[in-house]
């Protein structure tokens, strides 16, 4: 019996003239196939890494370090949705990668990132800015004077590069016209290591060989890929380009205001000769830290932060002790007046996040945690 009569309502003779065929299909307006959410596998995609990123096309490196190395132009697939492609990503590709003029291939797949150094326009903002994926190391660059370091600057690249797993490198420029000794001792309490230069080491020597402080940073960067950050004017682009030989324009500091002028707009991958990468990006006045959890702020400094001299307190070190034990004992001088100096800015940073002071986020922590047990 059929689905539309009980026996006695309708007679299934009714229907009997018609078949299949009889019935009506609306035609597709746009005259394609129906979507489906079934994606194709690209089991025959190649690697990549992206090294550039520019107005939707994205600069890709195909066997890199092989006879084939080539660079193509890529496009991102529909399949990608709203997940970001970077500078420093490695990705899936399909389609045409000849690298010949003219070809365009497309990004189907994202590869697992193993870390992801980010930013926010201001610490009130939670919606990041993701600089480079992959980099496992932070070249700080900064300058002696023209124009003036700022260590609260440096201490919010230290934040970022702590909690993306980064290690920090401070490369202070410029030294033939200011000291930069007294700007290094800001950073003493902490395993940072610093590297200084003068305004013409980054410079060819007479026979054409590089200076001992280039020597030193190609050894810093090799087998590493290593992402440089700095205000604008303090000589990242010059630095990038003695290391690389690559030709990014260079600025100037403008005399009346002492602010660099932005000269890189966009971020961009360079191969050492002598091996690894370095990542230029572009010199920024501001780096918001809206996105890093506060809790990570604390523990990062007390994991990087020098051991007290003789035996830690109650045999805890700094790094394993509780975030209201961190600030407690770095005021008790564990660090000495340098420590209590970054943890001051450490408390600033907090309470720009969060409108209250590194000591009452750390207690509230606490006590949730205690909450979660009990």
């Amino acid at each position: 019996m059929s689905w539309w009569a009980d026996g006695d309502d309708a007679d299934e003779g009714d229907y009997a003239e018609y078949d299949e065929s009889s019935v009506r299909v609306r035609p597709n307006p746009k005259g394609n196939k129906p979507r489906t959410k079934q994606r194709p596998a690209y089991a025959n995609a190649e690697e990549g890494v992206v090294w550039t990123v520019d107005r939707g096309r994205y600069g890709v490196l195909m066997d890199a370090g092989t006879p084939d190395e080539r660079e193509i132009t890529t496009a991102r697939a529909r399949e990608l949705g709203k997940k970001s492609v970077v500078t420093g990503d490695r990705v899936d590709i399909v389609g045409d990668t000849s690298g010949s003029e003219g070809s365009l291939a497309r990004i189907v797949r994202v590869r697992e990132r193993t870390t992801l150094l980010r930013r926010s326009a201001d610490d009130s903002d939670a919606v990041e800015r993701v600089i480079v994926a992959n980099a496992d190391q932070m070249l700080i660059v900064v300058a002696a004077a023209d124009p003036e370091p700022r260590p609260r600057l440096v201490d919010r690249y230290l934040v970022a590069a702590f909690d993306a797993g980064v290690e920090p490198i401070l490369c202070i420029t410029k030294t033939d016209l200011a000291d930069p000794a007294p700007f290094a001792a800001h950073f003493s309490c902490l395993d940072l290591r610093i590297v200084t230069s003068t305004s013409s080491a980054f410079d060819p020597g007479p026979d054409g060989e590089p200076s001992a402080v280039l020597d030193e940073l190609r050894g810093i960067l090799d087998g590493h890929v290593t992402v440089t950050v700095g205000h604008s004017g303090v000589g990242k682009s010059t630095l990038v380009n003695a290391l690389t030989g690559s030709q990014r324009e260079v600025g100037v500091v403008n005399a009346v205001t002492g602010r660099g002028r932005h000269t890189s707009s966009s971020t961009v991958s360079f191969k050492v000769p002598t091996g690894g990468w370095i990542v230029d990006t572009p010199g920024v006045r501001s780096f918001g830290l809206g996105h890093v959890d506060p809790e990570n702020i604390l523990r990062s400094f007390a994991a990087h932060a020098l051991p007290a001299a003789g035996e830690p307190v109650g045999g805890i070190p700094l790094a394993e002790a509780h975030d209201w034990e961190i600030i407690d004992r770095v005021e008790a001088g564990e660090l000495g007046d340098v420590g209590r100096e970054r943890l001051a800015s450490l408390q600033s940073l907090l309470a720009s996040k969060g409108g209250v002071s590194a000591r009452d986020q750390a207690a509230a922590a606490d006590d949730a945690r205690d909450d979660e047990r009990g």
